[in-house]
C-alpha cells in the first residue's frame, strides 16, 4: 500500500511539474511579452498573396506567409484568407469542424499584431 501511495505521489507531482515547465516555453508566453501592433484592415488587406499572407483571426493578426507551405492541404485551400479576416475558416474548416487545440497554439509565433476596431 505504501509503495502505491508513492508512485501516485511521485506521478502526481511529475505531471505538475511537466505543465509548468510546458507552459513556461510556450510561444504565447514569449509572445505575450512583445508590444502589440495596431492593423487596420486597409492594411491587412495589403497583405493578400501566397508569398505575404496576413490574416485576422479572434481579432488577431497573423503573418502566415512561412506557415503556408507548411500546412498540410494545399496552398489553394489558404489563400482566399490572405488579406482578410480568417476566424470562419479557422474555426470551421470550410465544412463545420474547428481547427485542433494544437493548431490554435502554433500560431502564437506568427502573431505581428491586433486587429484595429
Amino acid at each position: 500500500m505504501k509503495q502505491t501511495a508513492f508512485a501516485s505521489f511521485v506521478a502526481f507531482w511529475s505531471v505538475i511539474a511537466t505543465l509548468v515547465v510546458v507552459h513556461t516555453l510556450s510561444p504565447e508566453a514569449v509572445i505575450a511579452d512583445q508590444p502589440k501592433q495596431s492593423i487596420t484592415l486597409e492594411e491587412l488587406a495589403q497583405h493578400s498573396s501566397e508569398d505575404d499572407c496576413w490574416m485576422a483571426i479572434e481579432g488577431k493578426v497573423y503573418d502566415l506567409s512561412d506557415y503556408i507551405p507548411k500546412h498540410p492541404t494545399p496552398p489553394m485551400i489558404m489563400t482566399p484568407w490572405c488579406g482578410k479576416d480568417a476566424t470562419e475558416g479557422m474555426r470551421t474548416k470550410g465544412y463545420g469542424r474547428d481547427h485542433s487545440p494544437a493548431a490554435w497554439a502554433m500560431m502564437g509565433p506568427y502573431k505581428v499584431g491586433v486587429l484595429e476596431e
